[in-house]
């Protein structure tokens, strides 16, 4: 037996060693966002391999949804393969840069002029391409009041307690306009079975300190539009009456790549006088990926010069008229290509199909006896789907919604209506081109089976629940 002692391995050593051996090995083989935790707080001392950097954010990104399952969101989710290719090879291309890009800004002045006859203005006019239709509803807005304090100064008139009124169907962003530029917000409240306004709740709201009046065309809520032939009406009405000139602004921001396809006969846009501005959302219904919304104006004069801004340290004198400056280009040309690529015909066809598909998902959802349809086929409506529970159940809507996304990875949200109508809940289905008809059935078939489970177990314990958000996309 050896004298010499026994060597006894510190506790952890091994583990350090094999730590060691494999960050070596890692080195050389990549894979070594396998070994670390993500950066969290702080940059990391040292870089990763590019390819590891990559499959750390793969890694990271399996714990979102599914986009094609996202039935929330309004915003596209798919493009072609040339789209995307159009998009990556510009995204080194600053939209600004007017002088060093001159035909991306003339692309962005096609689209204005494309959009602006697809809205029947009836002169030369003018608009701005934006990162959604927050941006875009922010520079409308702001184009409303400063007309409005024009008008009351060449007046002599008091011109410090604006106001503006719309519905409570609309977007937040409505309410952050007010907060942001100091304007009173009129909002009418909705009602448990008018999930829209028309001229009657708007009129009450109506003053000398009205800059104008914002109305939906496709509700976040239920998909379909406020009654703005009535609303222009009641507008031209006061002004023959009372000499008050209130403008309308259209909140298009989903509708307005809808309503001309399917309902090309309805009257919502520039034909009816009290129109002076539209936004829309080319990342919705338009069809392009996040990043891409639209303002036009009825006429050149609409928008007030004051809001104009002139610079020239690009190479040129270049006017401005955007909240934010510097901006990929990328958007604006897949837009662009969906215009070509699609035309007339190509838009129509798609929103038929989302259309068609809509109905066939609205008629399985009420085939299962368990919800009512929000709206009907007669409707002008988005194409989607809004049911909510009908009668008695030991369960909710925000169960569904729960079970759907636990059992099946489906993006289906459910929510409550604005005041006055917040004890109405209510369940939403985008009807998207991802979501054909194999994918459709499944569906109402899965949400049939959520409703079978619930009926055995209950309602979920609150802390069960998997909230899904209503995803706007504005």
């Amino acid at each position: 037996m050896s004298s010499h002692p026994q060597r006894v391995t510190p506790p952890g050593a091994d583990r350090d060693r094999i730590s060691r051996e494999l960050g070596h090995l890692a080195s050389e083989y990549g894979n070594r966002f396998l070994l670390e935790p993500a950066p969290d707080h702080r940059l990391p001392q040292r870089g990763m391999h590019p390819g590891d950097a990559m499959r750390l954010i793969d890694q990271e990104l399996v714990l979102d949804g599914i986009p094609d399952r996202n039935l929330a969101t309004f915003v596209t989710t798919e493009m072609e393969p040339e789209a995307k290719r159009v998009i990556v090879e510009n995204l080194h291309r600053n939209y600004i840069d007017h002088a060093e890009y001159p035909q991306t800004a003339e692309i962005e002045q096609r689209c204005i002029r494309i959009l602006a006859n697809l809205f029947h203005a009836p002169a030369e006019t003018t608009g701005t391409r934006t990162q959604g239709s927050s941006e875009a509803i922010m520079l409308g807005a702001l184009s409303l009041k400063w007309k409005w304090r024009e008008r009351r100064e060449a007046a002599g008139k008091d011109h410090t307690r604006p106001n503006l009124v719309f519905g409570g169907d609309v977007h937040v962003v409505w309410e952050k306009f007010c907060r942001y530029f100091d304007v009173e917000p009129r909002i009418i409240p909705l009602q448990p079975d008018k999930y829209t306004i028309g001229p009657e709740d708007v009129e009450p709201h109506i003053d000398e300190n009205t800059i104008g009046v914002g109305a939906v065309l496709g509700t976040t809520f239920t998909g379909h539009a406020d009654d703005i032939v009535g609303i222009n009406e009641m507008l031209v009405a006061i002004k023959e009456r009372q000499g008050l000139d209130v403008p309308l602004h259209v909140d298009a921001a989903s509708g307005g790549f809808v309503w001309p396809f399917l309902y090309p006969h309805a009257e919502w846009d520039f034909r009816l006088e009290q129109v002076r501005s539209i936004n829309v959302s080319g990342h919705k219904f338009g069809l392009v990926y996040p990043g891409i919304g639209w303002l036009v104006f009825r006429e050149v004069s609409d928008l007030p010069e004051q809001l104009v801004f002139y610079e020239n340290y690009l190479g040129q004198r270049d006017a401005t008229f955007t909240l934010n400056f510097s901006t990929g280009s990328s958007m604006v040309l897949a837009q662009y290509y969906n215009f070509v690529r699609l035309g007339h015909d190509g838009y129509r066809y798609v929103m038929e199909t989302m259309q068609l598909n809509a109905r066939v998902l609205a008629a399985k959802i009420e085939a299962i006896g368990e919800f009512r349809i929000i709206g009907s086929d007669n409707d002008e409506q988005l194409p989607l789907v809004a049911f909510q529970l009908d009668g008695e159940h030991d369960y909710d809507e925000f169960d569904v919604a729960s079970q759907l996304a636990a059992e099946r990875g489906w993006m289906v949200p459910a929510y409550t209506l604005p005041a006055n109508a917040e004890h109405v809940k209510v369940m939403r289905a985008l009807v998207k081109l991802s979501l054909g008809h194999t994918l459709v059935t499944t569906l109402a078939a899965d949400i049939a089976e959520a409703c079978a489970v619930l009926a055995t177990k209950g309602s979920l314990h609150p802390h069960d629940r998997k909230r899904v958000k209503t995803g706007t996309g504005y």
